[in-house]
């Protein structure tokens, strides 16, 4: 019997999210791709997933997913985060992606947080600062100052802030779906120079984890990575009860 014909095509998103799917006859997805914008490590650097399913696997068909996305972006570089020794991270040595950082992933689950500690955490004072938030949905390259100074709205992204007369000390991010419907990615916190010893990262971290709840109360986890070498963020996950539910590597690969 001879092999099912695939087409990659593009196919719609989020705002700010560009999307592909391989498409076998009759109108099974044998893989997909995307392209997620990451506010909280390299604004204009754009992370990849990219997934084939098992049984259509070995037959090219994430190398066309690849070239498919690579002839459409506009960045300079990709970022990829697989697991550790996994297909993926095969995949990633194999196209010519580069190794730069051991990620922890962690997982909080919002039925193991008391509610009442969490807003002792979020309510504790830290003079001179204070909190700000925003939702929306993120722009293809978004700066945090720029979405802090624009109108909030309905869409997948919570920003809460820690700002010192009207600067921008420390923030972090959640965005709803990239993974899963009742899943949120936490990126950050980030704490900038200047802002740092005084607990922000813990103060933005809880802060947006009980406004991430008021605006999409249907999630009911939000995942997030860690630099394996960052210990005092490994303290924080620790402390908010994030649990460890595997190992990564991120990847970049330059493009032409």
């Amino acid at each position: 019997m001879s092999e099912p014909s695939i087409d990659v095509v593009p196919i719609s998103g989020p705002p700010g999210v560009a999307r592909w799917q391989a498409v076998a006859e009759p109108d099974a997805v044998a893989g997909t791709a995307a392209l997620w914008p990451v506010p909280a490590l390299r604004p204009d650097v754009p992370e990849l997933s990219l997934y084939v399913g098992p049984q259509w696997r070995r037959r090219g068909i994430g190398s066309r997913l690849l070239t498919a996305v690579r002839e459409q972006a506009t960045e300079p570089l990709l970022l990829a985060d697989v697991v550790v020794d996994s297909p993926g991270e095969a995949f990633c040595r194999w196209h010519g992606f580069r190794h730069t950082r051991s990620r922890r992933r962690h997982l909080l689950t919002y039925c193991d947080v008391h509610q009442a500690w969490l807003g002792e955490l979020v309510d504790a004072e830290h003079p001179g600062y204070r909190l700000t938030h925003w939702t929306g949905d993120l722009p293809g390259s978004p700066h945090v100052e720029e979405l802090l100074r624009s109108p909030s709205g309905p869409g997948n992204t919570v920003l809460t802030a820690a700002e010192a007369g009207g600067d921008l000390a420390a923030y972090s991010v959640a965005v709803v779906g990239v993974l899963a419907a009742r899943r949120a990615r936490q990126y950050g916190p980030a704490v900038l120079p200047g802002h740092r010893g005084r607990r922000l990262g813990r103060w933005v971290s809880a802060a947006l984890i009980q406004r991430l709840r008021e605006v999409h109360p249907d999630v009911t986890e939000i995942e997030a990575a860690t630099a394996e070498d960052d210990a005092g963020l490994l303290a924080t996950r620790a402390h908010l009860g994030f649990r460890l539910v595997r190992s990564t590597r991120l990847y970049e690969l330059t493009l032409p």
